[in-house]
């Protein structure tokens, strides 16, 4: 994976500006913070955000994929403070789960999502490489 970086702008916090990879493309759906039996176990964004996340791992793994393979993330989220204000957590979170982290990312709020329990949404492609 190449990090594009434009000369003279400041580095992202937590994500890449842009990236450059070859290989085999994985895609995830939306994957809300929900568990195998589509329950919300979590009431709270940070703990959807992990269960969220460890979908997101379940379904890179039956494409033979990764965390390290993610090329972009969207997150999308129905209380922007409620994120900002768990941001401490869910990088604890995504530490454990994905680890470091080089891809783009995109965080949008939103007025609401499909499952009405969700507070979290994450869309993942990924890129094994050759």
């Amino acid at each position: 994976m190449q990090i594009l970086q434009p000369p003279g702008w400041p580095r992202p916090r937590g994500y890449a500006n842009g990236v450059s990879v070859k290989g085999r493309m994985v895609f995830v759906a939306g994957m809300v913070g929900w568990d195998a039996e589509c329950k919300f176990r979590h009431k709270d964004i940070a703990g959807q955000v992990r269960q969220a996340l460890e979908n997101v791992v379940a379904v890179l793994k039956e494409g033979n994929a990764k965390p390290e393979n993610i090329v972009r993330m969207t997150w999308y989220v129905t209380d922007k403070r409620a994120y900002v204000a768990a941001y401490p957590e869910i990088g604890v979170a995504f530490r454990e789960l994905i680890g470091s982290f080089n891809a783009v990312m995109t965080a949008v709020e939103v007025a609401g999502l499909i499952e009405d329990e969700a507070l979290v949404e994450i869309e993942v492609t990924a890129v094994v490489p050759d």
